[in-house]
């Protein structure tokens, strides 16, 4: 019986290296929806990273909610992991810490919510942008010599899976070592961004991140990126209308 013939290469006898375990699943938490599910259940979904207020509170980040609502889908998270019921103790309270910044979040851009359901963030930005998003496909990590890390500690943080820099502070263009970081990476891989926008721009980096790495999605990734620069460079503050006053004034 003949042996079977050794397969062929078209690159030589060699075969080719296995794909990078960078953006492995092994090394990424599986991705949830805002409505639940998930392999690590709503413990897991709450103590992500990655996870947005939204999926904190177990809400669709599709829909838009009243401020009773929110308040609503708050009080049910707080009863269910409060620390004298919550079946992980350890992480008790980290976890009411983060529904109530989640909350917080929601509940301090409710109006700016309702009044632009269904518009393009990325079309018309709702505000300045302040938020920061790290394109993390970009981010050289733990081995950049202008490290934003180091410069803004209380702003960015090393990622414990794949050792990129991410944001772990919102709400910091204002400040001047944040600036710094932005103005000093090497790889521009640094945005500020809207908070509408950077929720977005999240769930999108986290499903790029997840294996098999698509090209598809990291190439919307870069065209959101680039199309929010633009037109947050663009944007202009309301102007404030005169002020009028009804008081009678004698001027004789």
């Amino acid at each position: 019986m003949m042996s079977a013939a050794a397969p062929s290469f078209p690159f030589g006898s060699r075969a080719l290296p296995p794909p990078s375990p960078r953006l492995g699943a092994a090394l990424r938490p599986a991705r949830v929806s805002a409505l639940g599910g998930g392999g690590e259940g709503e413990t897991g979904r709450i103590l992500d990273p990655r996870a947005t207020p939204f999926q904190i509170l177990g809400l669709d980040a599709t829909a838009c909610y009243s401020a009773a609502q929110l308040k609503a889908a708050f009080r049910a998270r707080v009863k269910e992991f409060h620390p004298d019921v919550c079946k992980d103790p350890e992480n008790a309270d980290l976890i009411i810490r983060r529904v109530i910044k989640a909350y917080q979040m929601l509940s301090g851009n409710q109006d700016m919510m309702v009044e632009r359901n269904n518009v393009d963030p990325f079309d018309e930005p709702e505000c300045e942008a302040r938020d920061i998003f790290v394109n993390e496909l970009l981010c050289i990590g733990t081995g950049c010599p202008y490290s934003c890390v180091k410069r803004a500690p209380h702003v960015f943080s090393f990622s414990d899976d794949i050792g990129t820099a991410r944001a772990i502070s919102q709400g910091n263009g204002e400040d001047d070592l944040v600036q710094l970081a932005v103005g000093q990476c090497p790889r521009k891989c640094i945005y500020f961004v809207t908070p509408c926008q950077h929720t977005i721009l999240e769930d999108v980096l986290s499903s790029v991140l997840m294996a098999p790495y698509d090209l598809a999605e990291a190439a919307v990734l870069d065209s959101l990126l680039t199309k929010a620069k633009f037109e947050n460079n663009r944007y202009t503050k309301p102007k404030r209308g005169a002020k009028s006053s009804s008081d009678y004034v004698d001027w004789m």
